[in-house]
């Protein structure tokens, strides 16, 4: 007959051992979570949305986003607008400001360049047409460009993106967005007129910016 030890084969587990096994673990998460684990992670929320994040209590109609120095290219500098969307109201305009951007990426230019700014539906209702192109750079189009809908060949953006930055008028025409001369923006006449549905914001791209009770958009 069998001789007692042999059933099994050293390191091995039945059932019974691996749900004991599982059963362990659990309570041992259980426990941490018990101890204060899971409030740490909650309050690192609440402080991350303090330090990084700008709530406000209504959306503008024109933001001039300023761009600081070290964006260096539209490829950077979209977060000056990405990070401010959330407070542009519908149809509003959100201006980029920055007379040092003269590149629209040093490295993703020329495929930005052909495909421009768009909302993500374009590329979407088109895949075809755009399917071999990076979609790091697809999305970074669309990014910057915001929401919006495309149906029917008809591109409708939620908001107006303008550039006031140092390239062309025909480079922005020709991605598909907004210019504006810098030269002719005064940074002053958009200061402290918040009551007033404009915003200015220094070193944009930094932190974003929310609406304090946003419903769906």
């Amino acid at each position: 007959g069998n001789k007692k030890g042999l059933g099994k084969k050293h390191g091995e587990r039945n059932d019974m051992e691996m749900g004991n096994g599982m059963g362990k673990i659990k309570n041992r998460r259980k426990k941490k979570e018990n101890n204060g684990y899971g409030n740490e992670r909650s309050h690192g929320r609440r402080v991350s949305a303090e330090l990084h994040v700008e709530w406000v209590d209504a959306p503008y109609r024109t933001v001039l986003s300023c761009a600081p120095e070290m964006y260096r290219d539209l490829w950077v500098g979209g977060k000056c607008m990405y990070k401010l969307e959330p407070v542009v109201a519908d149809g509003g305009e959100l201006i980029i400001y920055a007379p040092h951007i003269t590149e629209v990426s040093r490295t993703h230019g020329a495929v930005l360049e052909e495909i421009g700014y768009h909302v993500r539906d374009y590329f979407t209702a088109q895949w075809d047409r755009f399917k071999h192109h990076p979609w790091g750079v697809l999305a970074h189009s669309t990014h910057v460009r915001g929401a919006g809908t495309y149906q029917d060949g008809v591109e409708r953006p939620r908001v107006e993106v303008v550039l006031a930055t140092g390239l062309s008028e025909e480079t922005c025409r020709r991605i598909g967005l907004g210019y504006l001369d810098p030269a002719n923006i005064d940074v002053a006449d958009y200061q402290g007129r918040e009551d007033e549905g404009v915003l200015c914001v220094p070193r944009a791209g930094e932190r974003l910016y929310r609406l304090r009770d946003a419903g769906p958009r």
